[in-house]
């Protein structure tokens, strides 16, 4: 695959990426539903409901309800995707989503909207740190964390093409590029952006592009930093970890999320399991909730940017 790396550009809007990629399944597949949780706006659905108004229902602010009814749909032979905000696709719902879900081996499909600090404006009831950390609880599911909207298009055509619950945790708003359009990807699989002898940054979605923006600072010190885009956090790629991380000083995690549970987690069970002596450090929300503000205060004040990594990695090689 090309990479991009054009990582001061944002575009497009990952809304509108959903919403274009599923009138292309629409289109093609008379068996793909669309089901909002009354964020037509919010999404951008609206021009999905004006040209499939038999197939898209906006079941109001009833997510317990809109996963059951998706899963019933599933058992017909129809394709749900489902649109809400990540605390409402996750753990407002969690036990629809057990039962009607991945216990019943529904084939629906999760974007979970605006997770950690994206929630911005909405506070407190719309943030949600914990979503992976409920989610890769459940057997039976398969979650994804698109770092760009070439990655976030292909992660809803895969689910479409893949029977199981999928769960899809993104932003609404524009991310960088950093991968060219006709890029592929694989469940499973991490992608090595970057080679580095020092660090290895393990990232998903938004913290990819901070961690280049790190390592371009690094660089300048003579640290080397290689850079691993982890977007498929279940399945998840043990292998790659281990590969990367041997012979490194320094193992980082980077991601929008709580440090429980999440992807430091999945990474430190890798280490653990395998033995392996590099020390980690992640970078990730501390046991805090969030607050109302801009994307780039939260992200300050959360320390889940480019400048939190960078500080993480001078003071723990120093320290080591």
């Amino acid at each position: 695959m090309k990479i991009i790396r054009a990582i001061e550009q944002k575009k497009p809007e990952f809304r509108a990426v959903y919403v274009e990629t599923l009138m292309e399944l629409m289109e093609s597949n008379p068996n793909v539903v669309n089901l909002d949780a009354d964020l037509v706006g919010a999404s951008g659905a609206a021009k999905l409901f004006k040209k499939y108004e038999s197939r898209c229902i906006n079941m109001g602010i009833s997510e317990a309800n809109m996963i059951g009814a998706a899963a019933g749909m599933s058992l017909t032979g129809k394709i749900p995707f489902i649109h809400t905000f990540a605390p409402f696709a996750t753990r407002r719902v969690m036990d629809q989503l057990y039962m009607s879900g991945v216990y019943s081996n529904s084939n629906i499909k999760i974007y979970g909207s605006d997770p950690g600090f994206w929630a911005i404006h909405n506070g407190g009831t719309h943030t949600t740190m914990e979503d992976l950390a409920l989610t890769r609880a459940l057997a039976n599911i398969t979650i994804l964390a698109p770092s760009d909207a070439t990655q976030f298009k292909w992660c809803i055509k895969k689910a479409a093409d893949t029977y199981g619950v999928f769960y899809i945790r993104a932003g609404r708003k524009s991310f960088v590029d950093l991968y060219d359009s006709s890029s592929q990807f694989e469940l499973g699989k991490g992608i090595i952006l970057e080679q580095g002898k020092n660090v290895v940054i393990y990232a998903i979605g938004e913290m990819v592009a901070e961690a280049y923006k790190a390592r371009e600072i690094l660089l300048k010190e003579g640290i080397e930093v290689a850079i691993v885009d982890m977007f498929s956090i279940k399945p998840f790629d043990e292998k790659i970890v281990k590969e990367m991380s041997q012979g490194k000083s320094l193992v980082i995690t980077a991601e929008n999320h709580s440090k429980y549970g999440g992807l430091g987690s999945a990474v430190a069970e890798v280490l653990a399991e395998n033995a392996m002596s590099t020390p980690l450090r992640r970078i990730a929300v501390q046991d805090r909730f969030s607050e109302v503000g801009t994307a780039d205060y939260l992200q300050k004040v959360l320390k889940i940017d480019a400048n939190a990594i960078v500080e993480v990695i001078q003071s723990s090689l120093k320290t080591d």
